[in-house]
């Protein structure tokens, strides 16, 4: 609606990604069809034009000029998401909306040894849950799935080609299960290898988890996120 108000007629914005409900995303890329009566001189005002239109909670941080065949959802052929707990027995306030708080201590080399067992091609079927919609095939291949710890702080970050519905949650929440002790991290690899969802995998809550940055061809990066952040590093 933004974007139809700005240009006063309407254009279809296309997403990259569709997020869960209190999910965020930091490196969101969309594009939609500028029209000729809009000269390129002001392409450089788009970007304040747009989010004066937009709630204070949305904000466009970068607008540019792509090619005809650009796509924002069809050319992507990676993302990578991040997912931010703090453990520790009391939720720090200031955190509370967008990490998720685990108050049981958190075995991070646990976790790790898990992680481990994920990267790669897999069918994720038993990490997956149903969107009541058929799904072509439920292999992906799991570039990046790493656990750090800094303090209290724990960052999930995991990158693939593509991502089932709730697959990201799903992992986080099965890594916190063996971070606490109630799943080892054998266990995960023969979860995996059942293709079956059971309640062995819970879906973790959305507020800690955040779309960070996409990949388009040619090595393009979409990263509208900075390099690092409060609390994590590279």
């Amino acid at each position: 609606m933004a974007v139809r108000a700005f240009l006063s007629e309407a254009s279809d914005l296309v997403s990259s990604s569709r997020t869960d409900s209190g999910v965020q995303a930091l490196g969101l890329v969309a594009h939609f069809d500028l029209p000729d009566s809009c000269p390129l001189q002001s392409v450089g005002k788009i970007t304040a034009a747009i989010n004066a239109r937009l709630p204070e909670d949305i904000r466009v941080r970068d607008v540019a000029l792509a090619t005809e065949d650009f796509h924002a959802r069809f050319g992507v052929v990676a993302k990578e998401y991040r997912y931010r707990i703090w453990n520790a027995p009391v939720m720090d306030p200031c955190r509370r909306r967008y990490w998720v708080h685990v108050y049981k201590p958190l075995d991070v080399h646990r976790m790790q040894a898990a992680a481990a067992l994920l990267v790669g091609r897999h069918d994720f079927s038993a990490l997956t849950a149903n969107p009541n919609r058929e799904v072509g095939s439920t292999v992906r291949v799991l570039r990046k799935l790493t656990v750090r710890k800094r303090g209290r702080e724990i960052v999930i970050t995991a990158a693939s080609d593509g991502f089932l519905y709730r697959m990201v949650r799903s992992i986080c929440g099965l890594l916190i299960r063996v971070g606490e002790g109630a799943e080892t991290p054998a266990g995960v690899r023969d979860i995996l290898a059942s293709r079956v969802r059971t309640a062995r995998v819970p879906t973790a809550p959305p507020q800690g988890l955040f779309l960070w940055r996409v990949w388009y061809g040619r090595g393009i990066v979409a990263a509208c996120a900075p390099t690092t952040r409060v609390g994590e590093r590279e």
